[in-house]
């Protein structure tokens, strides 16, 4: 019997050529690369990506923020500003399938590196800009800083505790929704140029991604015309559905639906008088009574220590969960068992640690990680392979890539 071959990796043989940096389109890239694309990330020569040195903590020189979105690429250092380094530039673009940028509104056209100069040459180019506000409208001009996005997208007027200022997530929400959501709009536009051997422009603005990642509680003004209200770590429409503390620590109970509701009081509180109450009966009744209920469940769940509500909740069918430090996430059992830490060796550091992707692919799952290059790392053998060594040398300002 023939043992049948290993398939490729899903995006084997895509080339994404990368003139992004930070965060939200080395985010998109990154997840292209561990689908199997080539991504030669694009840096200038002196520094690089501005997230290499965003630290402490480092690993030999470089950023835990670098490490942590620009696994599996290639980094080609070039200066942009000269007409030899866009000439390099020119040259990767018209070889390759994608590009993506973030350069700010017409930051590219001087340098002939648009969308409209590249496609008259490579009309099969998908060509994703990445900015805060979009190529089109009246703030298209404007810079876009994942901050600033989740205060103006609304995102930090229902974020906080209830008396508390507005508050912001604690990662950079808007930017990682912009990365992702770049990935699928180029996804649909590879899947689209296989069909018609044409690519076009995706123009992805963070402000647009969190407005949409508003979900239900952008829904809920739509329908309502109600601002929402900043409930901390409790939820606007489904109660008990927040943190409590215990005897000795915090617990997060998530009770779904009334059957659950049910199962804690009769189950775990010894209290079915609570479940029969006719405030509490249903998720719209406690809804409507929430200050009520707290008053009941916060002095019992705190009589008790975390692993009790913990041992008895999960017993009972009830979502609940403790609160763990990131450290104690990344090391616990159920991280191991899917894959989600590990270590790859590293040119500088020896070898360094990384969570690696969330995507379980059973026929072509994403490519064993590679760490994070050093700056310029991949130059010479990128350029020789494309055929464009040559331009490094560069004329009257010196070397392209220096």
């Amino acid at each position: 019997m023939t043992a049948t071959p290993p398939r490729r990796p899903s995006l084997d043989g895509i080339r994404v050529l990368d003139l992004s940096r930070v965060l939200a389109g080395p985010w998109c890239t990154m997840i292209l690369a561990d689908l199997g694309a080539e991504v030669i990330k694009i840096e200038n020569p002196k520094g690089g990506d501005d997230t290499r040195k965003w630290g402490p903590p480092y690993a030999a020189g470089e950023a835990a923020y670098y490490l942590a979105a620009n696994r599996n690429k290639q980094s080609v250092a070039v200066n942009i500003a000269t007409p030899e380094g866009q000439a390099i530039i020119r040259g990767l673009a018209l070889q390759c399938d994608v590009l993506v940028e973030n350069y700010k509104l017409g930051g590219l056209d001087k340098y002939g590196l648009d969308y409209a100069s590249l496609s008259a040459d490579h009309p099969g180019l998908i060509y994703c800009s990445i900015s805060g506000y979009g190529r089109t409208g009246p703030r298209a001009a404007e810079p876009g800083y994942d901050y600033v996005i989740q205060a103006e997208a609304g995102l930090m007027s229902f974020t906080g505790e209830v008396e508390g200022a507005p508050m912001k997530a604690g990662v950079a929400v808007a930017d990682l929704f912009t990365g992702m959501a770049a990935a699928q709009a180029i996804l649909a536009a590879i899947i689209a140029q296989k069909r018609d051997g044409l690519g076009q422009h995706i123009d992805m603005a963070l402000y647009d991604c969190q407005l949409a990642m508003l979900a239900n509680i952008g829904s809920s003004v739509l329908v309502s015309g109600e601002e929402p209200r900043r409930y901390g770590n409790g939820h606007p429409t489904v109660v008990p559905y927040q943190l409590f503390k215990t005897s000795d620590g915090e617990v997060v109970i998530a009770v779904g639906n009334d059957g659950q509701f049910a199962h804690l009081c009769n189950n775990l509180l010894g209290r079915p008088e609570i479940a029969a109450d006719p405030r509490f009966v249903t998720n719209s009744d406690r809804v409507v009574h929430r200050v009520a209920l707290n008053d009941v469940l916060v002095p019992l769940i705190a009589a008790k220590p975390t692993h009790y509500w913990l041992e008895g909740l999960k017993a009972a069918g009830v979502p609940a969960g403790a609160v763990r430090s990131v450290g104690t996430a990344l090391a616990a059992p159920e991280t191991a068992a899917r894959g989600m830490v590990g270590k790859v060796a590293h040119p500088t550091a020896g070898e360094v640690s990384l969570i690696a992707s969330p995507l379980k692919l059973s026929g072509t799952p994403p490519v064993t990680m590679v760490a994070p290059p050093l700056l310029g790392e991949h130059t010479q053998e990128v350029l020789r392979r494309f055929g464009l060594a040559e331009m490094a040398l560069g004329g009257n300002n010196g070397p392209a890539t220096s």
